[in-house]
């Protein structure tokens, strides 16, 4: 009798936290959203999933598993910041108010805020307070200057790398959906939005190499990362990941999403470079991952290879979803652009950065 009441209590916490799953939208797409035909068409997809340019793991034998495992059971040193991070106050008409050139500002980890030549874009928005699909697993950091969809302008474009929750945020996309006039996503991405009822005339998809124009002086061509994706228990790999060439006039923005370094840095930047801006990350990043997330000296070295002029590292100072120091990578990122001579972006979150 003891045996059927604990099989009964385990079957049903799996079947409770399968209908979690089933109906919580944060989780994305049902397979009526998905355009299975055109994803098996892509060229990267193979094998039932997307594939990386060259041989990729998510687990490398760098590094001790049991050391990494245990420093996330017992946390590091200066994992988080002890107060509130200073932030600045964001002034949209500051950043609004220039019809040329490129001006930015970034509100943490991976989105970016961008007036192009009088175009805006914002980059894997996600204001909500955890990146997660529950409110208590990777909370982000307390600014004392707090960031929501409301305090932005009007959008052209979000542009989206991939489908994790540190980039692709339920209720952000929501929110922002209203001042929205286009996403622009990889392959597969979009049946997240569309079961999220963002209307599909305002989603543009693209495969690697692809393009989206939007105007006639802005065109985003979607690249090759070196990542993966996912939302659930059963979806690795079937949506794309990507990093984003934005061409405007003869300014030239780089969006790398999430990428471990590899040959495709150089590709694309002998392809698409040299580029004004570099958003490349540089943070939640382990020696055991060392295949699909970049060191910091990396990041550097990336950015190199793109023929960028200015590099903002991106991909920290908002979540921990790692196991070093909240600001090991800008140090380690400022101190390989001092020996190289790279010109780093060091901005406050929310300040207004004119090129």
């Amino acid at each position: 009798m003891t045996l059927i009441i604990i099989i009964s209590v385990i079957a049903a916490i799996l079947l409770g936290i399968n209908l979690f799953i089933w109906i919580n939208p944060t989780f994305g797409a049902k397979s009526k959203y998905i355009n299975k035909e055109r994803l098996e068409a892509s060229p990267n997809f193979k094998d039932g999933k997307f594939q990386n340019l060259e041989p990729t793991e998510m687990m490398t034998s760098t590094g001790s598993k049991g050391k990494t495992f245990k420093k996330f059971i017992t946390g590091v040193k200066n994992g988080r910041p002890d107060e509130p991070l200073e932030t600045i106050a964001f002034i949209k008409e500051e950043l609004c108010k220039k019809d040329s050139g490129i001006t930015y500002s970034w509100f943490g980890h991976s989105t970016v805020l961008i007036n192009i030549n009088g175009k805006i874009i914002i980059t894997d928005p996600v204001f909500t307070k955890a990146a997660s699909p529950v409110p208590f697993i990777n909370k982000s950091f307390d600014y004392n200057k707090e960031y929501s969809v409301d305090i932005l302008p009007e959008i052209d474009v979000v542009l989206i790398s991939h489908d994790h929750y540190d980039h692709l945020d339920y209720k952000t996309i929501m929110e922002i959906d209203a001042k929205t006039k286009k996403f622009y996503v990889p392959l597969g991405v979009d049946a997240h939005l569309l079961r999220w009822g963002i209307s599909s005339e305002k989603i543009e998809i693209a495969d690697w190499n692809d393009s989206i124009k939007f105007d006639d002086n802005l065109l985003f061509t979607s690249t090759p990362a070196r990542h993966f994706s996912g939302r659930g228990t059963k979806d690795r790999d079937k949506t794309l990941w990507c990093s984003w060439v934005i061409e405007s006039g003869n300014q030239k923005v780089f969006f790398g999403g999430d990428s471990g370094y590899g040959k495709h840095f150089k590709e694309i930047g002998d392809s698409y470079g040299p580029f004004d801006l570099t958003l490349i990350e540089c943070g939640q990043y382990n020696e055991n991952w060392s295949q699909i997330h970049a060191m910091p000296e990396q990041t550097v070295q990336a950015h190199i290879d793109l023929k960028g002029e200015n590099l903002l590292p991106t991909h920290w100072s908002k979540f921990k979803l790692s196991i070093h120091s909240w600001t090991e990578p800008i140090e380690r990122a400022n101190a390989a652009s001092l020996k190289f001579n790279v010109d780093i972006q060091n901005p406050k979150i929310g300040e207004v950065i004119a090129l």
